[in-house]
């Protein structure tokens, strides 16, 4: 393992963030001395929110985790971000066996290629049907998501995807 194994890097996109993602960040952060939340965005696609406004949310939604920061890294590949931060583990969250079928060989890849080890960090059964793209739809259609959004993303999503 390269890099320190204290430190965790939770990628993704936090379009916005979910419960199901705060659940995950949680958990890493009694596993963890730090977590580092990497904003990536992909500049070829159009985000409901800019990335340091996502950093923004998960702030807020992260204020009584003093170990966890968010920080933006743009459209790079995941383990330069963590030689970078010299962080020693990869965590992602998985909402079941399609989740790991996809994760399973890029954390093989990643170890591969740095030595960065990736642990596949089970989310919370009851939180599993969430997605930030799942979650954004059904507010534009005027559904109750409330739940499914910290309180922090909740006023801002509803005024960014809800018609005027």
């Amino acid at each position: 393992m390269t890099g320190n194994p204290r430190r965790c890097v939770c990628p993704g996109s936090y379009d916005p963030i979910t419960v199901g993602h705060l659940d995950v960040i949680t958990r890493a952060s009694a596993l963890f001395d730090e977590v580092v939340v990497a904003v990536l965005h992909n500049p070829d696609k159009q985000g409901t929110f800019t990335p340091q406004e996502r950093i923004a949310l998960i702030e807020e939604s992260t204020a009584g985790l003093p170990n966890v920061r968010a920080e933006e890294f743009g459209r790079r590949l995941i383990v330069d971000v963590c030689r970078e931060l010299d962080a020693g583990v990869l965590l992602k969250g998985i909402r079941g066996s399609v989740d790991y079928d996809y994760e399973q060989p890029m954390a093989q890849m990643n170890r591969e290629m740095t030595g960065v080890e990736t642990l596949l960090l089970p989310g919370d059964p009851a939180l599993g049907h969430y997605s930030s793209s799942l979650i954004r739809t059904v507010a534009s259609l005027g559904g109750d998501v409330a739940s499914m959004v910290p309180a922090p993303v909740l006023g801002p999503l509803l005024e960014r995807v809800r018609p005027s």
